[in-house]
């Protein structure tokens, strides 16, 4: 795999005075090399769309800099756009076309061959099992093939960065699978992709580095294995809540989140006996719905350093538009 970095951000920082002066970006720091996918991982208004969005040449930064494959991109925004392929939180209208058409117009602007362009686009469309409707009006399709379709475009002729914010929105769990592979197969080509996301469980399936966004400031930055290797030894509880059954925690159970009838929490693997024993016993009670232990996660981490509050906005269980993001 190349290690060479395609992007660099450096001290990165952004305000929006005419937005009673929110700090999106704070001193960002990040590098995607090239050959592999880091995540950028944070709630709604973190600051992730603002930093891409600076990224790609869309925004002008107060301070920091930024290179994309060896272009200044505050300098040469022009040049920015050029070397990234981005994804954006919105699709892109295709309105009067079908999404074969569409991607394959995609490819040609950014300087594709035909032939080449018809071929890579039959591959993506064959890959993320949107034969049925590659040649159905855009207008009747639905919007996980609308989404599935703006990544097409996206990845059609890609560019040395490959930016995704929330690729994923609307999109089932089967073609879910097969973006992720197509997402792994962009870096295994050679690409740095950033995928932005408020997902945790799913990011932490591609990731090869994880960087944890809250309030436009980077509070980690590593591999998943580095991200929870504070936690090796302990596992999580997750359980279903009974409605209108209060919860009460075994003992050793250090609780987590509380949203939507499920909580979380963690526990020792020295005490996982007891509370599977613990757990059966409500269950059977008829106090729980149900329960699981599972080694800690990419999940616990981003609870531990965000805390709950922000969690239940980045819940992997509820896929989120990102539309409400201020940053």
């Amino acid at each position: 795999m190349r290690t060479d970095n395609v992007l660099t951000v450096r001290g990165l920082r952004k305000r929006y005075l005419g937005r009673g002066g929110v700090q999106a970006n704070d001193g960002i720091d990040l590098d995607v090399s090239a050959g592999q996918v880091v995540g950028l991982l944070g709630h709604n208004g973190a600051g992730k769309t603002t930093l891409v969005n600076q990224v790609v040449g869309l925004v002008l930064p107060d301070a920091g800099t930024i290179h994309l494959d060896g272009t200044d991109a505050i300098a040469q925004p022009h040049l920015a756009r050029e070397r990234a392929s981005i994804q954006a939180q919105a699709n892109v209208p295709i309105t009067g076309l079908t999404p074969r058409r569409a991607i394959e117009l995609v490819g040609r602007i950014r300087g594709g061959s035909p032939g080449l362009v018809r071929r890579r686009a039959s591959t993506l469309i064959d890959a993320l099992d949107l034969g049925p409707w590659a040649d159905t009006p855009a207008e009747k399709v639905s919007g996980g093939i609308a989404r599935l379709t703006a990544f097409a475009m996206t990845v059609v002729h890609p560019g040395r960065l490959v930016v995704l914010d929330e690729p994923t929105n609307d999109v089932d769990p089967v073609r879910r699978r097969l973006l992720w592979q197509q997402i792994r197969a962009l870096a295994d080509d050679g690409r740095g992709v950033l995928l932005v996301t408020h997902n945790v469980r799913e990011a932490e399936r591609v990731v090869d580095r994880l960087a944890i966004l809250d309030h436009g400031v980077v509070l980690a930055d590593d591999t998943p294995a580095g991200l929870t290797a504070p936690l090796h030894g302990s596992l999580t509880v997750e359980v279903d809540l009974v409605p209108d059954v209060a919860l009460t925690w075994h003992p050793a159970v250090r609780a987590g989140t509380n949203a939507r009838g499920r909580a979380t929490g963690t526990v020792s693997a020295v005490h996982a006996a007891d509370v599977v024993g613990w757990a059966q016993n409500e269950v059977e009670a008829g106090r729980l719905e149900r329960y699981a232990l599972t080694p800690a996660s990419l999940e616990d981490v981003y609870v531990t350093l965000v805390g709950d509050g922000q969690h239940a906005a980045a819940d992997a269980a509820t896929p989120g538009t990102g539309a409400g993001e201020a940053a």
